[in-house]
């Protein structure tokens, strides 16, 4: 991690609060609210460029969204190394968005009017309905950003967004890239995802992989051995449905949306925006241990033993079953840390593709 810790003594040094310059350290110069649904509710970004004063030097963005523990400071910090490293600072805006709570387990201090998002069930990790304003979903919050970002008055050169995330973000990005209903408007401007490391994923339907081959629980824990993708997985019925009855519910598969931003979304809609929109799937080789948060419900646990296992397959079902051509890719030597996946220089193509 020598790498990005270099680059960030690097760049505190580059500090500017909107100018010229990226401001370039998670603290308040750099701090950004987003009004969301007419106001007053608001919530706070995190942005090494302005989001209201033209630029016409920004070319692309990269939107990071934080893990479980909605640190978005920590996350902003490492998109920001990466840009660094890439060679990115001056033509990209970085982005990482605050989804804090105060909700049960969540215990984030809030500023004024700002929005409380759900902190379990549907929450903020799969487009659930914010705490504070049922009026809004964590979805319409990345909607928004989206938004700003296509706005030529702003950013008239801008024609690339990238959504990222690690762990719990991984999760919202996996959703969002299938769900969210603003891509197709942005005029000239092209949107991809990449989702590193999420514990789980909304299935398409009620296969999930068996316990054979890459499957087997024995196998799935020794993959950290090698970089390869794999992909000797099979699928059929949910040998444990009547154990486990909600395992094929949102946000782990597509049954009971009655709430939140998919909800009135068909699932046909859903797997046909999964197969159009360009994903790319990181599992870090030897993310093979239950550590960082992982979900280890039933319902989670029906999808595979590990995050990497769980990653393969599904991105092996989606290939097969719906036609999906996402890639998946094993980078080397990482375990769950989103420092060493995005600061990984095959990694920066990705999140700062060519414009």
């Amino acid at each position: 991690m020598r790498k990005i810790a270099i680059a960030l003594v690097m760049l505190a040094g580059s500090v500017c609060a909107f100018g010229q310059k990226p401001c370039a350290t998670a603290t308040a110069e750099c701090e950004q609210w987003v009004m969301l649904g007419g106001g007053p509710s608001r919530a706070m970004v995190y942005s090494s460029y302005s989001l209201t004063t033209p630029n016409a030097n920004v070319h692309r963005a990269l939107v990071m969204v934080h893990g479980t523990n909605r640190n978005a400071d920590h996350y902003f910090e490492t998109a920001l190394g990466a840009a660094f490293l890439a060679g990115a600072m001056s033509d990209t805006v970085v982005i990482a968005p605050a989804l804090h709570s105060d909700e049960g387990n969540c215990k984030d201090k809030l500023q004024p009017h700002e929005v409380s998002w759900s902190c379990g069930g549907d929450s903020w990790r799969s487009g659930g309905v914010a705490a504070s304003d049922k009026k809004l979903t964590s979805f319409d919050f990345v909607d928004e950003l989206l938004r700003r970002l296509a706005d030529k008055k702003v950013f008239p050169n801008l024609t690339l967004i990238v959504v990222a995330g690690h762990s719990a973000g991984g999760q919202f990005v996996a959703r969002y890239a299938m769900a969210n209903r603003v891509q197709e408007s942005l005029t000239g401007v092209a949107v991809s995802y990449v989702v590193a490391n999420p514990s789980s994923y909304a299935w398409p339907d009620a296969t999930r992989v068996l316990p054979v081959n890459d499957g087997a629980p024995a196998n799935a824990v020794l993959e950290w051995k090698d970089e390869v993708v794999h992909t000797n997985y099979s699928f059929g019925p949910f040998a444990d449905a009547a154990k486990t009855p909600k395992y094929d519910l949102w946000p782990y598969g597509l049954e009971g949306r009655k709430t939140g931003y998919t909800a009135g979304m068909s699932d046909e809609l859903l797997k046909k925006q999964l197969v159009a929109r360009k994903i790319t799937y990181l599992y870090g080789q030897v993310d093979t241990l239950p550590l960082g948060g992982f979900d280890g419900s039933p319902e989670a646990m029906a999808q595979g033993v590990t995050r990497r296992a769980r990653g393969e397959a599904y991105v092996k079902y989606i290939h097969d079953t719906l036609g999906a051509t996402s890639v998946a890719m094993i980078v080397p030597e990482c375990g769950h840390n989103d420092r060493c996946i995005y600061t990984t220089n095959e990694v920066w193509q990705l999140i700062f593709p060519k414009y």
